[in-house]
């Protein structure tokens, strides 16, 4: 299926404006960004399973994962303590579980995955708004 020139033109825009957005950003709006752009791709992912876009629906979990092995690598490891182990472990299990459904194309398990993300982006929320 071929692109049209508004997606690319779409595409382009929003690029330059989370570029934006990212300079501008402190580090917790940075991860709170990481969620949103990862909430829509899974969002997209679940479309193109539906829709039977197979190779879409491949290039859309590739992008989720890219995103939380980002946000896993970022973790302070040294000093993060049981939350950041948590954490991790969290993502891992996410990490899993989006590997098994771009195989099964399970809807309950990108569900699973999404609501999951959902809790943890609003806990990035809280920690954020808390830190004005």
């Amino acid at each position: 299926m071929s692109h049209y020139p508004f997606d690319e033109s779409y595409d382009s825009y929003r690029t330059v404006d989370l570029h934006s957005r990212a300079a501008a950003a402190s580090p917790y709006e940075l991860v709170l960004q990481l969620f949103d752009g990862l909430l829509d791709e899974m969002a997209r992912a679940r479309g193109h399973i539906q829709a039977r876009r197979y190779q879409q629906k491949g290039q859309s979990l590739e992008k989720c994962l890219q995103i939380l092995n980002g946000l896993n690598g970022a973790l302070d490891h040294d000093n993060g303590g049981e939350v950041v182990q948590g954490l991790a472990r969290l993502y891992d299990y996410c990490i899993y579980r989006i590997s098994d459904v771009s195989v099964t194309l399970s809807l309950e398990g990108l569900d699973e995955v999404t609501g999951l993300l959902g809790v943890l982006r609003e806990g990035w929320e809280g920690v954020n708004a808390n830190r004005r």
